[in-house]
């Protein structure tokens, strides 16, 4: 059976006409060279270089079979290239910012797909000074850059709600909801426990401003737990309400753990973005992370 090393041999004799450029070519000895010619000739039943005052010269048959056997060699080698380009992006470490509490929506998503990541939580303008300063390789971010040193893409929406566990009754909530009382509405929900990820009651503002064109609301948390998805495990057991990224609920909504009681029309989606610096060697990663919080932000409650 031919060995393939021969015709990869053969190939860099017949393109450099000479043993010994060949032999560096391949990091390989000159007397291996002509041992895998030797053994290939032997295998093809005929004479492949005549040898002249410099380097060699293929014969006819030479030509003939190089016809044969270029591209044919040249796409395994473009397969085998490609192989361990891959092989050795799987073993590279990536930097990924993130702020914590997105990261625990799409965090396992990532470690799913890469083995080593060194993350880091910040938030949308420390992201971006570490990416634009090339302190890390990738930013997810809410907020859009625009600098000629970086470039992003939109890789997903997301949107403030209101939950609550399943144990709640909100039927009288719904009720004025669907009688688009307002007043009777923030009332309501005044009178409930909050949870919250931060003492600052950033998602609770934002949610109060869209929706009841206000920018403080009137309660005080009852419970500041500093990690969005520890706070929605712990509401999911107790009595409650919390603001919180759709998609941080949707996996407790789903296992009906939490209940939606509020995804407000008033309240607008936000722009989920994948930050990187321009000229680098990061094309493939950023691909790759691209396209799965596409398909995980596809998913929308």
């Amino acid at each position: 059976m031919v060995n393939l090393e021969w015709y990869r041999t053969f190939k860099a004799v017949y393109k450099n006409g000479n043993f010994s450029v060949a032999a560096k070519e391949l990091f390989m000895s000159q007397p291996a060279v002509s041992q895998q010619i030797s053994m290939l000739e032997a295998h093809v039943g005929n004479k492949l270089f005549n040898r002249k005052s410099k380097g060699v010269e293929p014969t006819e048959y030479a030509k003939l079979l190089n016809n044969l056997i270029i591209d044919a060699l040249e796409r395994l080698e473009n397969v085998e290239t490609s192989f361990r380009t891959k092989a050795e992006d799987a073993n590279r470490l990536i930097s990924v910012g993130i702020s914590k509490h997105l990261f625990d929506c799409v965090g396992d998503i990532l470690i799913s797909k890469f083995d080593l990541i060194d993350f880091t939580f910040a938030e949308n303008e420390e992201l971006f000074a570490l990416v634009d300063a090339k302190k890390l390789d990738f930013a997810i971010t809410t907020k859009r850059f625009d600098t000629f040193d970086t470039t992003y893409e939109i890789v997903g929406k997301i949107k403030l709600i209101l939950v609550a566990p399943t144990s709640l009754d909100i039927t009288e909530f719904r009720q004025r909801l669907k009688a688009d009382n307002y007043t009777e509405i923030e009332q309501w929900l005044n009178g409930q426990k909050w949870y919250s990820h931060d003492a600052r009651i950033p998602h609770i503002k934002v949610f109060w401003l869209h929706a009841f064109n206000k920018k403080r609301p009137s309660m005080v948390p009852n419970y500041i737990i500093p990690s969005e998805f520890e706070m929605l495990r712990l509401l999911a057991k107790n009595e409650g309400v919390a603001a919180t990224w759709n998609c941080n609920a949707r996996k407790l909504i789903k296992e009906n753990k939490l209940q939606l009681v509020w995804n407000s029309f008033h309240v607008p989606e936000e722009f989920v973005y994948l930050l990187t610096s321009k000229n680098t060697n990061t094309n493939s990663f950023f691909e790759i992370i691209a396209k799965e919080l596409k398909l995980f932000f596809g998913n929308r409650l």
